[in-house]
């Protein structure tokens, strides 16, 4: 089976989707976040929380790694190696671009809908959650602009299928993505 990438904004719902496929299809997980916290363990970083990126000590490794680009082109080479394995769901902001023959979705969903959801899954305040999401947007936007010279957010070509998360549930994002999954590999 070919790898399935998830990829859209941050707080889109992507490890909720990767996760379902994965359970549901008897997959492994990755993701390019998860890869990112184990560089940053390795580099003495105290990692607690799911919010982990939003600490101190988060903002602090993104500073470095803002100042490193390699942080991210490691990351990506050892995401293309899972995904050339193939028989893996992995989240990733930039390996749509990078990996060849994947099954790849787009999550899409407005600034305030993203915000909602981020506000609701770490317990803070709307307004707090829209300013995070703002400037990670427009962070990601430029770094990987930097990197790779891709257009995020605004080069949807390269992806297989593209969901808008603002007018579904959670629950409907993971049937429709569960129900393109199962069409594929049967």
């Amino acid at each position: 089976m070919k790898a399935i990438i998830i990829s859209g904004l941050p707080a889109v719902g992507k490890t909720t989707v990767a996760r379902a496929i994965a359970s549901k299809f008897n997959l492994k997980q990755y993701s390019g976040g998860d890869v990112l916290k184990e560089m940053a363990v390795a580099k003495g970083y105290a990692m607690s929380g799911s919010d982990w990126w939003d600490t101190e000590q988060g903002i602090k490794f993104l500073s470095e790694r803002k100042s490193n680009p390699d942080f991210d082109r490691q990351v990506d080479e050892r995401l293309l190696h899972v995904a050339d394995k193939g028989g893996v769901v992995i989240t990733s902001y930039t390996l749509p671009w990078l990996a060849k023959d994947t099954i790849k979705f787009w999550l899409k969903g407005s600034r305030e809908s993203r915000a909602r959801r981020m506000a609701s899954r770490d317990g803070i305040e709307y307004e707090q959650a829209l300013q995070i999401i703002s400037m990670r947007d427009e962070e990601n936007k430029k770094l990987y602009m930097k990197l790779y010279n891709i257009r995020f957010d605004d080069d949807l070509s390269v992806f297989d299928y593209v969901l808008n998360t603002d007018r579904l549930s959670i629950d409907s994002v993971v049937d429709i993505t569960n129900t393109i999954v199962k069409h594929l590999i049967s």
